[in-house]
């Protein structure tokens, strides 16, 4: 099933997003029972390896959980079926930054490649927030090898379950201000965004972006959050 909500997408327009904007709403991926199946799971201890607290770091307020391995399902089989299809965007962004980095086919070759390095650490997460909570700007850069798009799902229904809670991404381009995109999800949709930064073409060629990527404050109710990044780390 999940090859096939995979398999589903409209990727032609995924892309031009991504390569436009940095970030694209993917669709739904995850229906309402797998929604509540996964946001059920957080109380519980055997699906994690651990569990932050954002307030204690200066993260934001809020919380989250990083899975261990085994993913429970179907999260394990939706990461290796988007990462297949994000690695060819991530090869040629690198083309285009000049970066001689590319990106095996399976995601089972990549995390390979992670763990030989010492990145052996699940890094997918479980995110929960309640009234007040948001999320700071950041990256999620874990160690040497980093691929450079990731992917997050929303658990929870707007206007039903929560109110405020919305997806941010902001890119710092050279010489200019910071420009903010905001991405409205529906219960079980995703959106695919890059982890630090993408090529634009220029007048003069193309140049890096930075980007980092938080949530805005939750003004009532709870909002879970799933979030798949690809690479592991150390």
């Amino acid at each position: 099933m999940s090859d096939a909500a995979v398999a589903g997408l409209d990727w032609p327009r995924i892309t031009a997003d991504l390569d436009a904007h940095g970030c694209a709403a993917a669709g739904p991926l995850l229906d309402p029972g797998t929604c509540a199946r996964l946001r059920a799971l957080y109380p519980e201890e055997p699906p994690f390896r651990s569990r932050i607290v954002m307030a204690r770091h200066g993260f934001g307020r809020g919380e989250y959980k990083y899975y261990a391995y085994p993913l429970p399902e179907p999260l394990g089989a939706l990461r290796a079926a988007l990462y297949a299809r994000l690695a060819p965007i991530a090869d040629r962004w690198n083309a285009a930054l000049g970066s001689a980095v590319r990106y095996p086919a399976s995601h089972a070759d990549f995390l390979a490649r992670c763990h030989a390095a010492g990145q052996t650490r699940p890094t997918p997460l479980l995110l929960r927030y309640g009234p007040g909570d948001y999320n700071c700007l950041h990256q999620d850069l874990y160690g040497e090898h980093v691929f450079p798009l990731q992917v997050a799902i929303l658990l929870s229904a707007p206007g039903r379950d929560f109110t405020g809670g919305e997806f941010v991404l902001t890119e710092q381009r050279p010489r200019m201000q910071s420009r903010a995109e905001v991405v409205p999800l529906a219960q079980g949709e995703a959106v695919i965004f890059a982890v630090h930064h993408r090529p634009v073409q220029g007048t003069r060629g193309t140049y890096r972006v930075a980007l980092r990527h938080g949530v805005s404050r939750v003004r009532a109710g709870e909002r879970y959050t799933t979030g798949l990044i690809f690479h592991d780390a150390a």
